[in-house]
């Protein structure tokens, strides 16, 4: 019985299962959730570029096609594999605080926390956008051809103009009722970007110019450090400190502001190696649930058509999100047991949670401190951090075999609705808790404190085999159910033997709590039965807003991409004729 609905899917025009042909082969790839931001990566690829090269072309052209979810006002985080070496390295571009933070910033003057949108939409909710220094950083290492030539393709859409596509429309239109319409409410610039002289949403196919944009592409392009000292940081700290709700980024910020290089944090996963983001990602998390799966009971041989194969998945889910709640922050201000979290030891322990037999309702954080080298640790609180959706993913396999896996972000829908040279500005700092203390007063780990970077559920990933080739990277978008969303493509591929594709198009389930959430159209009754039956409270879901973009190499070497319908992601390929 197959449990899986075949749907019909509108504007995707991913090209999936790619095999070596005698005329043809394909050496390289490109899967964004944009086709334009999947055209500029392939060509620079096309040019001799290297994955990163490509990754600069994509992302400065998200920023301008998909300005709802990423681009350069905004922050990310990147893992790269150099084929040469077979060695991955992971870049963290997340946004930081003001040094004039404070730790009750999203409190109002009774101590209550103030509303999300209110927060969202604000000065005080930007932090300074870390995804181009983190960008340069990796081409300084990796980086082929001229800088200056890694924007062509983003400044000419800017200055030529760019087709407004459906899902850009469908996102000014859901985020209509919020924007701002008067100068009293807060700055006016996305609102008139966005909208026609007669209030309507910008129609699909309109074709939109932004000629500020690309004059800070130029700037860029020719001095990118003008972009944290000169006259673009200045018009970021303007638009940041207007009032009302004026925050509190200064030119000292944007100034002192440092992407970090790290190793990845890596882990088995059958005779695998997977690698992602360090902290203050929550790829530590993904890497749970697949250790989780390791010692849980195994996958029947029915893979996706068997419902006892999703109970285990959302089993896994459910452990690995208490603990990330509790846990996962900046370590660079706050201590964070990530040798437990991730010992052989306590993942035995915390597997001894999942049964075939039933939802186990006792699941609550456990205590990774007991497997650290020190047993003492900071007995953190309930957190009280929001879950928005404004991000997107992409991977890219250039000529030479190397690969870049990224997430990026702006936190929420058109971040915080304000606006610099051309560019959407992040209100990533409503990524902290809202509340600094539980109701029993114990610090949260992932409270706001100055220049701390908030958690992040992004989570890029790439898996090696057992020889340290590359075999799969794959990531997605979508706030704290990334965590999800990865994990079943993960499964997906390496467990339940299906093509990237197929992966991505499984229903997304969401496992955080006793409350399971899958997708209505994309499960069938009777999987959505056997969840219920095994215990859970089920919601059905009309979508979910995953952006999951995956490149799998194959056993004769080929690749295979997979990019997610419920976007408009696209697979591009570079053949060898290409060159």
């Amino acid at each position: 019985m197959n449990l899986i609905k075949t749907t019909i899917l509108l504007f995707s025009i991913s090209l999936t299962g790619i095999s070596e042909a005698e005329d043809k082969k394909a050496i390289g790839m490109v899967v964004t959730a944009n086709p334009v931001a999947t055209e500029a990566g392939l060509k620079i690829l096309r040019a001799g570029g290297s994955a990163i090269d490509a990754a600069i072309a994509v992302e400065s052209t998200l920023s301008l096609v998909e300005p709802q979810s990423s681009g350069l006002g905004g922050g990310g985080f990147m893992v790269h594999y150099d084929a040469k070496t077979k060695t991955i390295d992971y870049y963290n571009g997340r946004e930081t605080a003001p040094l004039g933070a404070t730790k009750d910033m999203f409190l109002d003057k009774n101590g209550k926390k103030l509303h999300f949108l209110k927060a969202k939409d604000s000065g005080f909710s930007i932090g300074v956008p870390g995804v181009l220094a983190m960008l340069e950083m990796a081409y300084q290492s990796h980086g082929k051809l001229p800088w200056k030539d890694l924007f062509d393709t983003a400044i000419d859409h800017s200055t030529k103009g760019f087709s407004v596509s459906p899902r850009m429309h469908k996102s000014i239109k859901f985020y209509g009722k919020y924007f701002f319409k008067s100068r009293d409410h807060g700055p006016l610039d996305l609102y008139n970007y966005l909208h026609l002289d007669n209030g309507k949403a910008l129609p699909v196919g309109h074709i939109l110019k932004n000629p500020k944009y690309a004059k800070t592409l130029k700037t860029i392009a020719h001095n990118p450090s003008d972009f944290y000292n000169g006259k673009i940081a200045a018009e970021i700290v303007a638009s940041a400190q207007q009032t009302p709700n004026a925050g509190k980024l200064s030119k000292k910020d944007m100034a002192n502001y440092k992407a970090v290089k790290r190793a990845p944090y890596c882990s088995k996963y059958r005779e695998n190696k997977l690698c992602g983001s360090a902290l203050p990602s929550s790829w530590v998390s993904v890497s749970m649930v697949m250790s989780l799966l390791n010692e849980a009971p195994k996958f029947s041989a029915k893979g996706s058509d068997d419902p006892a194969n999703w109970t285990l998945l959302a089993e896994a889910l459910r452990i690995t999100y208490a603990d990330n709640n509790k846990f996962i922050a900046d370590d660079d201000f706050v201590e964070v047991p990530i040798k437990g979290l991730m010992s052989d030891a306590y993942i035995k322990d915390r597997a001894k949670l999942i049964s075939r037999s039933g939802a186990n309702n006792n699941i609550v954080a456990g205590n990774p401190w007991d497997y650290q080298d020190k047993n003492a640790g900071e007995n953190f609180g309930k957190d009280a951090t929001p879950d928005t959706e404004g991000t997107t993913h992409f991977v890219i396999v250039d000529a030479e075999g190397n690969v870049v896996s990224m997430t990026a972000t702006v936190e929420g829908y058109f971040g915080s609705q304000r606006m610099a040279g051309g560019m959407i500005l992040n209100n990533q700092l409503t990524d902290f808790s809202f509340y600094y203390e539980d109701a029993e007063g114990r610090p949260i780990a992932n409270a706001v404190a100055p220049g701390k970077r908030p958690r992040s559920s992004m989570s890029p990933t790439i898996v090696l085999d057992e020889n340290d080739n590359f075999l799969m990277a794959v990531g997605s978008p979508g706030g704290r159910n990334i965590i999800s969303y990865v994990a079943k493509a993960v499964v997906g591929i390496l467990s339940w033997g299906m093509s990237a594709q197929d992966a991505i198009d499984l229903p997304n389930m969401v496992a955080k709590t006793d409350r399971i959430r899958i997708e209505r159209h994309r499960a069938t009754p009777e999987l959505i039965k056997a969840l219920r039956d095994f215990g859970y409270d089920v919601f059905e879901s009309e979508g979910e807003i995953s952006g999951l973009s995956a490149i799998v190499k194959l056993s004769d070497g080929s690749l295979q991409g997979g990019a997610d319908p419920r976007r408009e992601g696209t697979v591009g390929i570079l053949y060898s004729t290409d060159l």
